[in-house]
């Protein structure tokens, strides 16, 4: 079993492997082992260091996939803020992390970058524990404005000097989302230097929607007009005419007055956030040109580039969406490669798609909500269908499940697919204006449990805690495919009462036939899958499989255990708790979550509430954040493979007969 540290990551040996760049071909970017070395090259030699950094993003990447479009579209901007900036001094706060593999090749990590998203190797995002140059965790959108702000302010009260620069780099359309409003919002009114660059590559994921997303596609700036005004400002206060108690009130009145020479109102201005561009994001030498010129300006300001997501390879230019994290592909070519061997089995995202497609058909109150990740859930199957009862909200977690609460209330049958680690953002939003009120909302938890690669921020295994605490929630996890269509079937029958949640893993799972007719599954019920006479097992969702791979290595050495699939958390089946507790035998609970206050505590509790005291072993994600890694290599570090089960089974059954 693993290590369990409470609050910190699960220690993993670090992978220090280095592969030096060939100077061949790479003749800048392999003489660059720091920031410091870049600000050394002139100006002109600066494109030559972005064509070697694409050069190595698509050789690197085309074998270790990871995140390509996105910081294929930032190569300039990155070099130009390291340029610019005297980081690691100066911060720069990177929004989702997606566009930051240029930053991590900067500054020191391009030898090991190899290592990218593997276990004991670099963090597929920025992470302070890996690097100085990252300053703060990202892998969830929105939040770089605000821990930015924090940030500039903190420098501001404990006077640092010389002025700490702080810049807060948001893209892939992570202004939408909510937090990054609040975020505007309050720089207006802090005492801070802050400097926020959109990088505005109108995506995310998916297509960026929404009306901010048609604002921002043709908000234009005189390229005279910020030149002048602040040479104008710096006069006036040399001057004495303009103090800091009376600039906001100039400020007001000079944006209304712009507004109304261009008849264009800026929404940022309209902040009191000053306002830069747009400018071409991929001009570098221009891109350094303003920064040097805005960088000391006092006060929030924000430059807003118009770069293009996938810049620099043909392919991902022309179809940005599935380029966002294609997998293994031919880098002359650019046909992508397939993720699994096993592609007769489908996965269960598709699976969902397909079944609600199917179920919205003779359903008319289905409606489906997806935030910005209509592709990523498999939302898009019912949206092709029928584009009138699918709604993408953009990259607005809280909204979406408020938007499907108010559905829901007037009589539809919301499905909100939503990935696990971030419906965590919409906490508030389900229990007050869906648990509450008792809506019908089902949530289509997707990338539940360990995902993978994508590392700590991604993995999705806190929901079955944060859900089970929430009264009338009702809480599944289908062990395969054919399971998931039946929960998602039941979901939407006339009897189906309040708020569910129907959690299931990345990946492919068994399905026996995809057209097989559906049949219901009694709610709080689970199943038996094995009998036995040693030790009892139960297990939640996909986790079934490894525990039926146990089973079979321990009857083979004489032990024998029964297996109880409980597919609900909430309620729990009672019944099968009854039996199992009757009979004496010691119990392992198997869940792809945390152990602490998952199903293993649940068992626990019923079992202290009904007097009964037996030895229970849980197996589970520690209460310890994990690392990046592949699934396999993730279930074997915390214990939670079939190798690691067999042996909880084989122990519990031996101090059983010792008894």
């Amino acid at each position: 079993m693993c290590d369990q540290k409470t609050t910190t990551t699960l220690a993993v040996p670090a992978d220090e492997s280095v592969h030096p760049l060939d100077p061949k071909q790479y003749p800048l970017l392999s003489s660059i082992n720091s920031p410091e070395d870049l600000r050394r090259l002139s100006v002109d030699a600066l494109s030559g260091v972005c064509a070697d950094i694409r050069h190595f993003l698509i050789d690197c990447l085309s074998t270790n996939p990871g995140h390509f479009a996105s910081s294929m579209g930032a190569v300039e901007l990155t070099v130009a803020l390291h340029y610019v900036f005297n980081t690691p001094y100066d911060r720069i706060v990177w929004d989702v992390g997606h566009q930051a593999y240029g930053h991590k090749l900067l500054t020191g990590r391009a030898s090991r970058f190899h290592t990218n998203r593997k276990l004991g190797g670099l963090s597929g995002f920025p992470n302070p524990d890996e690097s100085e140059y990252d300053t703060f965790t990202a892998g969830h959108a929105s939040n770089s404005i605000s821990a930015a702000l924090g940030m500039s302010v903190a420098s501001a009260l404990q006077n640092e000097a010389p002025r700490r620069n702080v810049v807060a780099v948001i893209g892939d359309a992570s202004i939408s989302g909510g937090l990054a409003f609040e975020g505007l919002n309050n720089a207006a009114n802090a005492n801070s230097n802050l400097l926020i660059i959109l990088n505005d590559n109108d995506m995310s994921i998916d297509r960026n929607v929404g009306s901010l997303n048609s604002y921002l596609a043709h908000l234009t700036a005189s390229k005279g007009y910020n030149s002048f005004r602040y040479k104008l400002s710096k006069v006036a206060r040399r001057l004495g005419l303009v103090t800091d108690r009376g600039k906001w009130r100039i400020l007001r009145f000079n944006n209304s007055i712009k507004s109304l020479l261009s008849k264009e109102q800026n929404i940022f201005e309209g902040l009191n956030i000053r306002y830069f561009g747009p400018f071409d994001g991929h001009d570098l030498p221009r891109i350094i040109r303003v920064l040097n010129d805005i960088k000391d300006i006092p006060g929030p300001r924000l430059l807003h580039l118009r770069t293009v997501k996938g810049k620099g390879y043909a392919p991902a230019e022309t179809d940005p969406a599935p380029w966002h994290a294609p997998g293994c592909f031919d880098p002359d070519s650019g046909k992508r490669k397939s993720d699994s061997a096993d592609e007769h089995y489908p996965k269960f995202q598709e699976v969902f798609g397909n079944t609600l497609k199917t179920l919205a058909g003779s359903n008319s109150k289905i409606v489906g909500i997806t935030a910005a990740m209509s592709s990523g859930t498999s939302m898009n199957i019912l949206q092709e269908a029928a584009p009138d009862r699918v709604f993408d909200v953009g990259i607005s977690e809280g909204h979406a499940v408020t938007f499907a609460g108010g559905l829901a209330k007037e009589g539809m049958l919301p499905f909100a697919a939503i990935y696990s680690a971030f419906l965590q953002r919409a906490y508030d939003n389900i229990i007050h204006d869906v648990a509450v009120q008792g809506l019908p909302v089902t949530f289509c938890i997707d990338r539940a449990g360990l995902v993978g690669e994508d590392g700590v921020t991604h993995h999705g295994v806190l929901d079955l805690v944060y859900l089970r605490a929430i009264p009338g929630m009702t809480v599944a996890a289908p062990r395969d495919t054919d399971t998931l269509r039946n929960l998602l079937y039941t979901a939407q029958l006339p009897e189906r009462k309040g708020p569910w949640a129907i959690r299931y893993p990345r990946g492919r799972g068994y399905c026996a036939d995809l057209s097989a007719p559906f049949a219901p599954i009694a709610v709080g019920k689970g199943e038996k899958l094995r009998s036995g006479s040693d030790v009892t097992v139960l297990s939640l969702g996909a986790l079934a499989a490894e525990v039926a791979k146990a089973l079979d290595a321990v009857e083979k050495k004489g032990v024998t255990a029964a297996h109880y699939d409980m597919i609900f958390i909430k309620p729990l089946d009672t019944a099968i708790l009854e039996e199992v507790a009757g009979s004496g035998r010691p119990i392992i609970t198997v869940e792809d979550g945390t152990i602490e206050g998952g199903l293993g505590s649940a068992v626990l509790e019923w079992l202290s509430q009904k007097g009964y005291s037996l030895p229970v072993t849980r197996i589970g994600v520690p209460d310890s954040f994990v690392p990046q890694g592949k699934v396999p290599q993730l279930f074997k570090l915390c214990g939670m493979d079939a190798e690691s089960i067999e042996k909880a089974v084989l122990e519990a059954a031996g101090k059983e007969a010792e008894r």
